[in-house]
């Protein structure tokens, strides 16, 4: 029963709401465009239940693990019949090629717009933890112990700029090797000012890459306080997260083609369940930050120029608008068909790496 509760239950939440939203861009930017909607399904494969709303059919089908919507002359060569001319303006091909990549482009981004919500939502509702900028070692002989810097003091200010976190004074003292940096700290119940020389230093980023940083020598306390935020500023603060998060996972994809990220850190739907299920057990609100980053991933990963994802069908289109007319039919079945394979065989090795971490 916890097991149903706690990993199967949150797992099929979280990804039925993620391909809602996905879903939901595609249909209400096809409506917008007066592209009729014939079904609007959560799921795949064969039909558990569902319901016709004006003229689309809205299902939940049995397999979870995504979604569809199908739309008017969507796959016109396969009709039998000529649609009639008051339906013919409503289908999906007999759109401009740019109001059909809008329709297509729209899930991707929906699922970006979702990690926005979810980030704002949270950092109105809960504010946001950060890391305070006091020392709590310096090293010896280190740039900070040479000019003076101790265990306790609080960096309020580097070259006159104001410091409130961690993460400002790293950002502060990058690139600075070799370059007297004026440090504003308080200890006790005195605020001082003492010039540090940061040393370049080979380090590791989140990626095991070696790269060159400037150091002087100090290690944070480990110390947060809760900064409370109202509507407009978390907003933004979701603006920001949102954006990173999309870097950092377009930076991932380009690092695994570098070869520099293993494949073997891939994980599919079984790690999603895992980790659902731990973070609903320590706090059901650690599933909404989790959900938005997800989100994210699925976004980018629907925008690759895969053929049968949404990015490869966005190439299709792209390649009509340039040439002025679509892509052979038997091109694009042998594109379908390798975007098929590429998509099987990609969830065979994240299946694969899933079941290996559960053995390990």
């Amino acid at each position: 029963m916890n097991f149903v509760l706690y990993y199967i239950f949150p797992f099929v939440l979280v990804l039925g709401i993620l391909i809602f939203f996905h879903e939901l861009g595609h249909f209400l930017v096809a409506k917008y465009f007066g592209v009729k909607v014939l079904k609007f399904s959560l799921g795949f494969g064969p039909k558990l239940t569902g319901k016709k709303i004006g003229e689309t059919e809205y299902l939940v089908s049995l397999i979870p693990l995504g979604g569809y919507i199908k739309m008017l002359g969507e796959n016109i060569d396969e009709e039998d019949d000529p649609l009639p001319p008051e339906e013919d303006s409503r289908s999906f091909n007999k759109q401009h090629v740019l109001k059909r990549m809008g329709i297509v482009f729209a899930g991707p981004f929906f699922n970006m717009l979702l990690a926005l919500l979810i980030f704002s939502g949270v950092y109105i509702a809960c504010g946001t933890q950060v890391m305070i900028p006091e020392i709590e070692q310096v090293r010896q002989d280190s740039p900070a112990s040479r000019a003076g810097l101790k265990k306790g003091d609080i960096i309020f200010s580097i070259e006159g700029n104001p410091i409130t976190t961690w993460t400002e004074t790293r950002k502060a003292l990058e690139h600075r090797a070799g370059e007297p940096v004026e440090i504003a700290v308080k200890r006790d119940d005195r605020s001082m000012i003492l010039t540090v020389v940061p040393e370049a230093s080979v380090v590791k980023n989140i990626f095991g890459e070696e790269v060159t940083s400037s150091l002087i020598g100090i290690v944070a306390s480990g110390k947060f306080k809760t900064i409370v935020m109202g509507p407009a500023e978390a907003t933004k603060e979701g603006f920001k997260k949102t954006w990173q998060t999309i870097k950092l996972t377009c930076l991932t994809i380009v690092k695994l083609f570098q070869r520099v990220v293993s494949i073997k850190a891939l994980g599919g739907p079984i790690m999603i369940s895992q980790m659902t299920g731990q973070l609903a057990q320590e706090n059901l609100t650690y599933l909404f930050p989790f959900m938005a980053i997800i989100s994210i991933n699925l976004g980018i990963l629907n925008l690759l120029p895969i053929p049968i994802l949404d990015g490869g069908l966005i190439v299709f289109l792209f390649i009509e608008l340039i040439i002025g007319k679509p892509l052979s039919l038997k091109m694009r079945d042998a594109a379908q068909k390798t975007g098929l394979f590429l998509l099987i065989l990609l969830m065979a090795v994240v299946i694969y790496n899933d079941i290996m971490r559960i053995i390990g």
